[in-house]
């Protein structure tokens, strides 16, 4: 029962994401904005797909239980979405799932993003490993983990590299 209701919400939660996403991509696109990284876009989105997929085979064709300190995991998972929250409020129109940048932009930098260049990739890399281990499901977990670590290790430097191209990104973080 708790598995249903946690992944439901969370699906639910992708899906309006991707609604504020597309949104957010529209207006950044009429403001002058271009789209970086895209190749390996479908990908990531594929993985995405794919974890929940994952997830939900193997907690329920497998029977996995719940695990024994899943209030610890649920706690730690409800944090990284307060956290989450608070990256794509402090981020406002700039959020976006893909990477678009619009040329001439001050990098944002508050929340979380005072501290932390990337702290959506992290809360991603937390919810990638806790939510599957809440329920039991190692496999998923490792997988999802490792797949991650290779899609950040892509999606990262281009990340990056069109910020320090089109913004002031490396300025405002003191970079080569």
């Amino acid at each position: 029962m708790l598995f249903a209701i946690v992944i439901s919400i969370v699906i639910l939660q992708r899906l309006v994401e991707l609604v504020v996403a597309k949104r957010n991509e529209q207006w950044m696109r009429s403001q002058g904005a271009f789209e970086a990284g895209a190749a390996h876009y479908p990908i990531m989105v594929a993985m995405h797909i794919a974890f929940f997929i994952s997830l939900l085979a193997e907690v329920i064709l497998l029977d996995r239980s719940l695990s024994s300190i899943w209030i610890i995991l649920l706690v730690i998972f409800l944090t990284a979405q307060v956290a989450r929250i608070w990256c794509l409020t402090s981020l406002g129109k700039f959020w976006n799932t893909k990477i678009i940048i619009l040329p001439g932009a001050d990098v944002v930098q508050k929340g979380p993003y005072k501290w932390v260049r990337h702290p959506n990739y992290v809360i991603v890399t937390t919810e990638l490993l806790v939510l599957p281990l809440m329920f039991g499901a190692y496999l998923t977990a490792i997988i999802f983990t490792l797949l991650n670590v290779w899609m950040l290790s892509v999606r990262i430097p281009a990340e990056e590299k069109a910020l320090k191209d089109a913004t002031n990104y490396r300025e405002k973080f003191s970079l080569d």
